[in-house]
């Protein structure tokens, strides 16, 4: 976030290009700062078996799966449209295979959900056992 907020990388929307720089960063430490919060109520619904608290992360995970693949694509498009055809391809392979990792962790968490919900919501422990 200190990279975000003190590097003077030139950073842009996809849809919105007339934003200023400073207002691009602003949105993105916000949304670093979100991802951050969502991610340790993630950590504490894994450790205390809650599914409410694993709810956030599902729901925001697979919005960034789709947006990283709307990204990816639409970044390779434009390296083809500016000729470099090379960093092209290698951003949407790269891009691509990460976005499938991320997208296997994902359901690591979503299946972990689903196994909580099945056993009542609040961990294994919610139900009698017999």
């Amino acid at each position: 976030m200190v990279m975000v907020l003190l590097t003077e990388v030139k950073m842009q929307t996809i849809i919105i290009d007339t934003l200023s720089p400073e207002i691009v960063r602003i949105i993105l430490a916000i949304n670093l700062a979100m991802t951050i919060l969502i991610s340790l109520v993630l950590i504490l619904g894994a450790i205390w078996q809650n599914k409410y608290l694993l709810l956030p992360w599902v729901v925001l995970g697979l919005m960034l799966v789709i947006g990283l693949v709307i990204s990816i694509i639409y970044t390779a498009i434009r390296f083809y449209i500016w000729g470099d055809a090379i960093t092209g391809t290698i951003y949407l392979v790269a891009g691509l295979i990460g976005n499938g990792i991320f997208f296997y962790l994902w359901l690591v968490v979503f299946s972990y959900y689903q196994l909580l919900k099945e056993e009542g919501g609040h961990g294994f422990y919610a139900k009698t056992r017999y």
